[in-house]
């Protein structure tokens, strides 16, 4: 029966080929591991807050006067830089212009690895229902910061800079304190200045904070009571980016260089009976080599030689009978 014998090329061939994926196994599991978003930062910024209830003369109203300036807030990053904010029906009717400032800017930006507020406040005026021609503070410049960085520790700033006017009288601010300011027949304010705090991932910065209680009866209005906060930021750290998985192995320069399994059979290892580098194709798959032909007539020879002995021996005995 004839046939190819390509079964050992077929199997070295597997063999290379299961080779050449071990060696390149490990880099494949040493490859940078997948990356996943972790949680999203947060950052608020704000120029001016009020929180203010106003009582009428007769007392028999109460208006309460919510307020803010260029208030933002991220995930989604923005910025804001409206220069006043103004009331309705604080100050018998007439509208109130809250703030107003040359430069009143609030930002808040959230990437990956960062959150950050930030305020700017330049040469601003606040005024509360009941007092229209004298200011509640007058500043020439307040900054907040708070800054999250992944991989640090928070940080918050604030400042005030340049004279401050309360309630038409100039104050020198205590560092980090409270100041406290009073007119006879118009009222009191209490100043906070500069407060900070940071935790192991927010932060958090007000320039000033102020405690108002005004009592201006002679111009319409009987008692304002609340606070009004300026340059106020705050951030919190995002988690950043995280592997999801540890490597398995330490990854390789390059993959070892393994030779291209071969489409035609190898000889290496066949022995061929035609003088050349081509196996035998009329051997048959049983086991059969180029020795079968000498083992037959080996084995021939036997059987013949057998049968002359076997001959001769009968012969010998009917000649003595």
């Amino acid at each position: 029966m004839n046939s190819n014998t390509f079964r050992m090329p077929v199997r070295r061939s597997a063999a290379a080929a299961t080779a050449a994926a071990l060696v390149a196994g490990p880099v494949l599991l040493a490859a940078p591991a997948a990356h996943a978003t972790g949680g999203e930062g947060r950052a608020t910024a704000v120029v001016l807050r009020a929180g203010l209830d106003v009582s009428l003369l007769d007392k028999t109203v109460s208006v309460p006067v919510r307020a803010s300036l260029n208030e933002v807030q991220a995930p989604k990053s923005e910025n804001e830089t409206a220069l006043s904010v103004k009331v309705q029906g604080a100050e018998n009717g007439k509208p109130v212009d809250i703030l107003k400032a040359d430069v009143a800017t609030s930002e808040a930006t959230v990437d990956e690895e960062r959150a950050e507020g930030h305020v700017n406040l330049v040469k601003a005026r606040v005024h509360v229902p009941g007092l229209p021609l004298l200011s509640l503070i007058e500043v020439e410049k307040v900054t907040s910061k708070a800054l999250c960085e992944v991989g640090r520790q928070p940080v918050a700033e604030s400042g005030v800079l340049g004279h401050v006017t309360v309630l038409g009288k100039k104050t020198t601010l205590s560092a980090g304190g409270r100041t406290q300011v009073t007119v006879p027949k118009v009222g009191e304010v209490t100043l906070d200045l500069s407060r900070t705090s940071t935790t192991s991932r927010t932060a958090a910065a007000t320039a000033l904070e102020l405690k108002v209680k005004v009592n201006p009866l002679d111009l319409g209005v009987a008692k304002v009571d609340g606070t009004v906060t300026l340059a106020e930021a705050t951030c919190e750290t995002p988690e950043g980016a995280k592997p999801t998985e540890k490597p398995t192995e330490k990854p390789t320069d390059r993959p070892s260089e393994q030779p291209e399994p071969s489409a035609e059979p190898s000889d290496d290892g066949l022995t061929t009976n035609n003088g050349g580098g081509t196996p035998t194709r009329n051997l048959a798959e049983t086991g059969g080599s180029s020795t079968t032909p000498y083992l037959a007539a080996g084995a021939l020879a036997l059987v013949v030689a057998g049968g002359g002995a076997l001959a001769l021996t009968r012969s010998r005995a009917r000649a003595r009978g």
